[in-house]
């Protein structure tokens, strides 16, 4: 059984900084996108920032330059570094897994729809 565990969500002033952390179980994520999306109140889930089973990464316009996603092959955890928090970040940050049999071609590999595995989320405020 997969499960996904993030923390390291609170409440922090603008300008501030947080790290997530995500731990994986059940399953390797090496071979896998690991994808950071968030979800505000009464709006949808969006994508956030993807790290590639190749090293590379991939982030949503808004928190290009603040936000950096690194992951630990060897804890299978992956990491979302945010930095110069605005209020308009405020959501709950939820991890999920893209396996590598699911097929995606540009910005549909943002699309939530093709992440099989997620976590339960962790709340991120960030006060004015």
């Amino acid at each position: 059984q997969v499960q996904l565990v993030e923390s390291g969500g609170g409440l922090v002033q603008a300008g501030g900084s947080l790290r997530l952390s995500c731990a994986a179980s059940g399953r390797t994520i090496s071979a896998d996108s690991m994808g950071w999306f968030r979800q505000a109140p009464g709006k949808e889930r969006e994508f956030v920032a993807i790290s590639w089973p190749s090293g590379s990464e991939s982030y949503e316009d808004s928190v290009k330059g603040r936000f950096t996603i690194a992951r630990d092959n060897r804890k299978n955890t992956v990491y979302l570094q945010m930095n110069s928090l605005k209020p308009e970040d405020t959501a709950i940050y939820h991890c999920a897994v893209r396996t590598a049999s699911t097929y995606c071609s540009g910005d549909g590999c943002y699309d939530p729809r093709k992440y099989a595995y997620w976590g339960q989320g962790t709340q991120v405020t960030v006060s004015s």
